[in-house]
Protein backbone atom coordinates (compact mmCIF):
# COMPACT_ATOMS: atom_id res chain seq x y z
CA UNK A 1 0.00 0.00 0.00
CA UNK A 2 1.39 3.38 -1.00
CA UNK A 3 0.85 6.65 0.89
CA UNK A 4 1.59 10.04 -0.57
CA UNK A 5 2.95 12.85 1.60
CA UNK A 6 -0.32 14.68 1.15
CA UNK A 7 -2.39 11.73 2.35
CA UNK A 8 -0.17 11.29 5.43
CA UNK A 9 -0.50 14.99 6.30
CA UNK A 10 -4.26 14.76 5.84
CA UNK A 11 -4.40 11.75 8.16
CA UNK A 12 -2.31 13.53 10.81
CA UNK A 13 -4.48 16.63 10.52
CA UNK A 14 -7.68 14.60 10.86
CA UNK A 15 -6.40 12.84 13.98
CA UNK A 16 -5.34 16.17 15.48
CA UNK A 17 -8.77 17.68 14.81
CA UNK A 18 -10.43 14.66 16.39
CA UNK A 19 -8.27 14.97 19.52
CA UNK A 20 -9.08 18.67 19.73
CA UNK A 21 -12.80 18.00 19.36
CA UNK A 22 -12.66 15.33 22.03
CA UNK A 23 -10.79 17.68 24.36
CA UNK A 24 -13.37 20.42 23.87
CA UNK A 25 -16.24 17.96 24.36
CA UNK A 26 -14.71 16.58 27.56
CA UNK A 27 -14.04 20.05 28.92
CA UNK A 28 -17.60 21.18 28.32
CA UNK A 29 -18.95 17.99 29.86
CA UNK A 30 -16.86 18.54 33.00
CA UNK A 31 -18.48 21.91 33.79
CA UNK A 32 -21.42 20.89 35.97
CA UNK A 33 -23.04 22.61 38.95
CA UNK A 34 -23.38 20.32 41.95
CA UNK A 35 -26.89 21.56 42.71
CA UNK A 36 -28.54 23.86 40.17
CA UNK A 37 -31.72 24.31 42.20
CA UNK A 38 -29.64 25.50 45.15
CA UNK A 39 -27.76 27.99 42.99
CA UNK A 40 -31.01 29.17 41.42
CA UNK A 41 -32.39 29.93 44.88
CA UNK A 42 -29.65 32.51 45.42
CA UNK A 43 -29.64 33.73 41.82
CA UNK A 44 -33.26 34.76 42.37
CA UNK A 45 -32.39 36.81 45.47
CA UNK A 46 -30.85 39.35 43.08
CA UNK A 47 -33.78 41.55 42.13
CA UNK A 48 -34.66 44.76 40.32
CA UNK A 49 -35.95 46.19 43.58
CA UNK A 50 -32.68 45.78 45.45
CA UNK A 51 -30.58 46.97 42.51
CA UNK A 52 -32.75 50.09 42.32
CA UNK A 53 -32.22 50.76 46.02
CA UNK A 54 -28.45 50.91 45.56
CA UNK A 55 -28.37 52.60 42.17
CA UNK A 56 -30.75 55.40 43.14
CA UNK A 57 -28.34 56.16 45.98
CA UNK A 58 -25.09 55.80 44.02
CA UNK A 59 -26.25 57.87 41.03
CA UNK A 60 -27.77 60.71 43.05
CA UNK A 61 -26.58 64.32 42.93
CA UNK A 62 -25.40 64.15 46.55
CA UNK A 63 -22.21 62.39 45.38
CA UNK A 64 -21.40 65.11 42.84
CA UNK A 65 -20.48 62.71 40.05
CA UNK A 66 -18.05 60.63 42.15
CA UNK A 67 -14.80 62.15 40.88
CA UNK A 68 -11.91 60.12 42.32
CA UNK A 69 -10.32 61.87 45.28
CA UNK A 70 -13.15 64.38 45.72
CA UNK A 71 -15.65 64.49 48.59
CA UNK A 72 -18.43 62.87 46.58
CA UNK A 73 -16.33 59.84 45.73
CA UNK A 74 -15.03 59.59 49.28
CA UNK A 75 -18.64 59.60 50.45
CA UNK A 76 -19.66 56.83 48.04
CA UNK A 77 -16.71 54.74 49.23
CA UNK A 78 -17.97 55.22 52.75
CA UNK A 79 -21.43 54.09 51.60
CA UNK A 80 -19.88 50.94 50.12
CA UNK A 81 -17.93 49.98 53.21
CA UNK A 82 -20.97 50.70 55.38
CA UNK A 83 -22.96 48.24 53.24
CA UNK A 84 -20.34 45.52 53.69
CA UNK A 85 -20.06 46.17 57.39
CA UNK A 86 -23.84 45.98 57.80
CA UNK A 87 -23.82 42.59 56.03
CA UNK A 88 -20.95 41.37 58.25
CA UNK A 89 -18.78 40.84 55.17
CA UNK A 90 -15.21 41.23 56.35
CA UNK A 91 -12.52 43.69 55.41
CA UNK A 92 -9.11 42.29 54.51
CA UNK A 93 -6.46 41.78 57.20
CA UNK A 94 -4.22 44.24 55.31
CA UNK A 95 -6.90 46.95 55.20
CA UNK A 96 -9.13 46.54 58.28
CA UNK A 97 -11.20 49.66 57.45
CA UNK A 98 -11.98 48.31 53.93
CA UNK A 99 -9.84 51.06 52.32
CA UNK A 100 -6.73 50.46 50.27
CA UNK A 101 -5.40 54.00 49.99
CA UNK A 102 -4.09 55.00 46.57
CA UNK A 103 -1.66 57.86 47.28
CA UNK A 104 -1.73 61.12 45.38
CA UNK A 105 1.81 60.44 44.13
CA UNK A 106 0.50 57.39 42.23
CA UNK A 107 -2.34 59.25 40.53
CA UNK A 108 -2.47 61.93 37.81
CA UNK A 109 -1.50 65.35 39.07
CA UNK A 110 -5.06 66.69 39.06
CA UNK A 111 -6.35 64.02 41.45
CA UNK A 112 -6.19 63.87 45.22
CA UNK A 113 -5.44 60.64 47.04
CA UNK A 114 -8.22 58.11 46.78
CA UNK A 115 -9.04 54.55 47.79
CA UNK A 116 -10.12 51.15 46.58
CA UNK A 117 -12.77 49.47 48.71
CA UNK A 118 -12.09 45.78 49.41
CA UNK A 119 -14.26 43.23 51.22
CA UNK A 120 -14.18 39.45 51.13
CA UNK A 121 -15.85 36.21 52.14
CA UNK A 122 -13.34 33.58 53.17
CA UNK A 123 -13.47 30.18 51.52
CA UNK A 124 -13.68 26.87 53.37
CA UNK A 125 -11.70 24.30 51.37
CA UNK A 126 -9.41 26.63 49.41
CA UNK A 127 -9.27 29.81 51.50
CA UNK A 128 -5.94 30.83 49.96
CA UNK A 129 -7.39 30.86 46.44
CA UNK A 130 -9.22 34.03 45.42
CA UNK A 131 -11.91 35.03 42.95
CA UNK A 132 -12.08 38.79 42.41
CA UNK A 133 -15.31 40.50 41.37
CA UNK A 134 -14.59 44.12 40.46
CA UNK A 135 -16.21 47.37 39.38
CA UNK A 136 -14.97 50.94 39.38
CA UNK A 137 -16.75 53.31 41.74
CA UNK A 138 -15.63 56.65 40.28
CA UNK A 139 -17.06 58.77 37.48
CA UNK A 140 -16.55 62.20 35.85
CA UNK A 141 -17.56 64.58 38.65
CA UNK A 142 -19.03 67.97 37.84
CA UNK A 143 -18.34 69.37 34.36
CA UNK A 144 -19.32 72.95 33.43
CA UNK A 145 -21.70 73.06 36.38
CA UNK A 146 -23.44 69.81 35.45
CA UNK A 147 -23.31 66.71 37.65
CA UNK A 148 -22.28 63.62 35.71
CA UNK A 149 -24.06 60.97 37.76
CA UNK A 150 -22.83 57.97 35.77
CA UNK A 151 -25.85 55.78 36.43
CA UNK A 152 -24.67 53.21 33.91
CA UNK A 153 -20.96 54.10 34.11
CA UNK A 154 -20.49 52.64 36.60
CA UNK A 155 -23.31 52.91 39.07
CA UNK A 156 -24.75 49.80 37.46
CA UNK A 157 -21.65 47.67 38.04
CA UNK A 158 -21.18 49.02 41.56
CA UNK A 159 -24.77 48.16 42.48
CA UNK A 160 -24.38 44.71 40.92
CA UNK A 161 -21.38 43.84 43.10
CA UNK A 162 -23.24 44.84 46.26
CA UNK A 163 -26.13 42.54 45.29
CA UNK A 164 -23.78 39.68 44.39
CA UNK A 165 -22.02 40.05 47.73
CA UNK A 166 -25.32 40.01 49.60
CA UNK A 167 -26.43 36.84 47.77
CA UNK A 168 -23.20 35.04 48.71
CA UNK A 169 -23.55 36.24 52.28
CA UNK A 170 -27.11 34.96 52.49
CA UNK A 171 -25.92 31.55 51.27
CA UNK A 172 -23.16 31.60 53.89
CA UNK A 173 -25.67 32.40 56.63
CA UNK A 174 -27.69 29.39 55.47
CA UNK A 175 -24.64 27.17 55.85
CA UNK A 176 -23.55 27.18 52.20
CA UNK A 177 -20.09 28.69 52.25
CA UNK A 178 -17.90 29.08 49.15
CA UNK A 179 -14.93 26.76 48.79
CA UNK A 180 -12.72 29.62 47.61
CA UNK A 181 -12.44 33.13 48.96
CA UNK A 182 -14.41 35.78 47.09
CA UNK A 183 -13.06 39.33 46.95
CA UNK A 184 -15.37 42.27 46.24
CA UNK A 185 -13.22 45.03 44.81
CA UNK A 186 -14.41 48.57 44.06
CA UNK A 187 -11.55 50.36 42.33
CA UNK A 188 -10.95 54.07 42.00
CA UNK A 189 -9.70 56.32 39.19
CA UNK A 190 -10.74 54.05 36.33
CA UNK A 191 -11.90 57.06 34.37
CA UNK A 192 -8.40 58.53 34.47
CA UNK A 193 -6.56 55.44 33.24
CA UNK A 194 -7.34 52.33 35.32
CA UNK A 195 -5.21 53.59 38.22
CA UNK A 196 -7.09 51.89 41.05
CA UNK A 197 -6.82 48.40 39.56
CA UNK A 198 -3.22 49.06 38.58
CA UNK A 199 -2.43 49.96 42.18
CA UNK A 200 -4.22 46.84 43.40
CA UNK A 201 -2.20 44.45 41.23
CA UNK A 202 1.02 46.20 42.21
CA UNK A 203 0.09 46.05 45.90
CA UNK A 204 -2.13 42.98 46.18
CA UNK A 205 -3.52 42.11 49.62
CA UNK A 206 -4.05 38.60 48.26
CA UNK A 207 -1.37 36.85 46.15
CA UNK A 208 -1.90 37.26 42.42
CA UNK A 209 -0.55 33.77 41.78
CA UNK A 210 -3.47 32.47 43.89
CA UNK A 211 -6.05 34.67 42.15
CA UNK A 212 -8.02 32.31 39.92
CA UNK A 213 -10.04 34.84 37.89
CA UNK A 214 -11.38 38.38 37.72
CA UNK A 215 -14.99 39.10 36.78
CA UNK A 216 -15.18 42.80 35.93
CA UNK A 217 -18.45 44.68 35.69
CA UNK A 218 -18.49 48.03 33.89
CA UNK A 219 -21.69 49.42 32.36
CA UNK A 220 -24.36 46.71 32.49
CA UNK A 221 -27.59 48.71 32.86
CA UNK A 222 -28.38 49.96 29.35
CA UNK A 223 -29.19 48.77 25.83
CA UNK A 224 -27.08 49.76 22.82
CA UNK A 225 -28.40 50.51 19.31
CA UNK A 226 -27.52 47.08 17.98
CA UNK A 227 -29.82 45.38 20.49
CA UNK A 228 -32.65 47.90 20.69
CA UNK A 229 -35.12 45.21 19.61
CA UNK A 230 -33.46 42.44 21.61
CA UNK A 231 -32.38 43.79 25.01
CA UNK A 232 -31.77 40.34 26.48
CA UNK A 233 -28.00 40.33 25.86
CA UNK A 234 -24.60 41.12 27.31
CA UNK A 235 -21.20 41.61 25.70
CA UNK A 236 -18.44 39.30 26.94
CA UNK A 237 -14.88 40.50 26.47
CA UNK A 238 -11.74 38.57 27.31
CA UNK A 239 -13.44 35.39 28.51
CA UNK A 240 -11.46 33.17 26.13
CA UNK A 241 -8.21 35.15 25.93
CA UNK A 242 -6.37 33.36 28.75
CA UNK A 243 -8.59 30.39 29.59
CA UNK A 244 -10.93 28.57 27.23
CA UNK A 245 -12.44 26.88 30.26
CA UNK A 246 -13.49 30.22 31.75
CA UNK A 247 -15.44 31.00 28.59
CA UNK A 248 -17.20 27.63 28.75
CA UNK A 249 -18.00 28.26 32.42
CA UNK A 250 -19.81 31.54 31.73
CA UNK A 251 -21.64 29.94 28.78
CA UNK A 252 -22.77 27.11 31.01
CA UNK A 253 -23.93 29.54 33.69
CA UNK A 254 -25.94 31.40 31.08
CA UNK A 255 -27.52 28.20 29.73
CA UNK A 256 -28.49 27.09 33.21
CA UNK A 257 -29.81 30.32 34.71
CA UNK A 258 -30.21 33.40 32.50
CA UNK A 259 -30.45 32.66 28.76
CA UNK A 260 -29.00 35.96 27.63
CA UNK A 261 -27.56 36.42 24.16
CA UNK A 262 -23.79 36.36 24.70
CA UNK A 263 -22.33 38.80 22.19
CA UNK A 264 -18.60 38.46 21.46
CA UNK A 265 -18.38 41.30 18.93
CA UNK A 266 -16.01 43.41 21.03
CA UNK A 267 -13.89 40.42 21.98
CA UNK A 268 -12.41 40.29 18.49
CA UNK A 269 -8.63 40.76 18.43
CA UNK A 270 -9.02 43.41 15.74
CA UNK A 271 -11.79 45.33 17.53
CA UNK A 272 -11.11 49.00 16.76
CA UNK A 273 -12.72 50.11 20.05
CA UNK A 274 -10.04 48.23 22.05
CA UNK A 275 -12.46 47.57 24.91
CA UNK A 276 -10.31 44.69 26.12
CA UNK A 277 -7.75 47.21 27.36
CA UNK A 278 -10.19 49.90 28.53
CA UNK A 279 -11.53 48.63 31.85
CA UNK A 280 -10.07 47.29 35.05
CA UNK A 281 -9.96 43.60 34.13
CA UNK A 282 -7.07 44.50 31.82
CA UNK A 283 -4.61 45.00 34.67
CA UNK A 284 -5.42 41.50 35.90
CA UNK A 285 -5.06 40.06 32.40
CA UNK A 286 -1.60 41.62 32.18
CA UNK A 287 -0.73 39.44 35.20
CA UNK A 288 -1.96 36.33 33.36
CA UNK A 289 -5.14 36.08 35.42
CA UNK A 290 -8.20 34.85 33.47
CA UNK A 291 -10.78 37.62 33.08
CA UNK A 292 -14.26 38.40 31.87
CA UNK A 293 -15.45 41.93 31.17
CA UNK A 294 -19.27 42.17 31.30
CA UNK A 295 -20.48 45.17 29.27
CA UNK A 296 -23.62 46.56 27.62
CA UNK A 297 -21.85 48.53 24.89
CA UNK A 298 -21.69 52.29 24.48
CA UNK A 299 -24.74 54.50 24.10
CA UNK A 300 -25.38 58.15 23.28
CA UNK A 301 -25.19 59.13 26.97
CA UNK A 302 -21.71 57.68 27.52
CA UNK A 303 -19.58 60.18 29.49
CA UNK A 304 -22.34 62.77 29.43
CA UNK A 305 -24.52 64.37 32.10
CA UNK A 306 -27.43 62.51 30.50
CA UNK A 307 -26.22 59.12 31.82
CA UNK A 308 -29.05 59.17 34.35
CA UNK A 309 -30.97 56.57 36.29
CA UNK A 310 -34.25 57.00 34.41
CA UNK A 311 -32.58 55.35 31.39
CA UNK A 312 -31.50 52.19 33.21
CA UNK A 313 -33.22 48.97 32.16
CA UNK A 314 -33.50 47.32 35.56
CA UNK A 315 -34.89 44.03 34.27
CA UNK A 316 -31.82 43.57 32.06
CA UNK A 317 -29.52 44.77 34.86
CA UNK A 318 -31.06 42.08 37.06
CA UNK A 319 -30.42 39.36 34.47
CA UNK A 320 -26.84 40.40 33.84
CA UNK A 321 -26.10 40.58 37.56
CA UNK A 322 -27.57 37.12 38.00
CA UNK A 323 -25.29 35.79 35.25
CA UNK A 324 -22.20 37.23 36.96
CA UNK A 325 -23.31 35.72 40.27
CA UNK A 326 -23.92 32.28 38.73
CA UNK A 327 -20.51 32.38 37.03
CA UNK A 328 -18.89 33.41 40.30
CA UNK A 329 -20.68 30.62 42.17
CA UNK A 330 -19.20 27.98 39.89
CA UNK A 331 -15.70 29.47 40.07
CA UNK A 332 -15.85 29.73 43.85
CA UNK A 333 -17.03 26.15 44.30
CA UNK A 334 -15.48 24.04 41.54
CA UNK A 335 -12.91 21.40 42.46
CA UNK A 336 -10.26 23.15 40.39
CA UNK A 337 -9.67 26.72 39.19
CA UNK A 338 -10.04 27.40 35.46
CA UNK A 339 -7.18 25.97 33.45
CA UNK A 340 -4.99 28.52 31.68
CA UNK A 341 -5.16 26.66 28.41
CA UNK A 342 -6.44 27.83 25.05
CA UNK A 343 -8.20 25.24 22.89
Amino acid sequence: MRFTVASILLLVGTCSNQRHSEKVRDLKASIVYDNTSQVDTYVKTITEKDLKKHLYEIASDKYAGRMAGEDGHNDICNYLRTQYDSLSIKSTPSYPNYYQTVPKSYLPQELNKSQNVIAFIEGTEFPKEYLIISAHSDHMGVVDGQVYNGADDNGSGTSAILEIAEAFKLAEENGIKPKRSIVFLHVTAEEHGLYGSSYYVENPPFPLEKTIANLNTDMIGRIDKKHINNPNYVYLIGSDRISTELDYIVRNANDEFTNLELDYTYNALNDSNRYYSRSDHYNFALKDIPVIFFFNGEHSDYHKASDTIDKINFKVLEKRTQLIFATAWYLANSDNPPNKELL
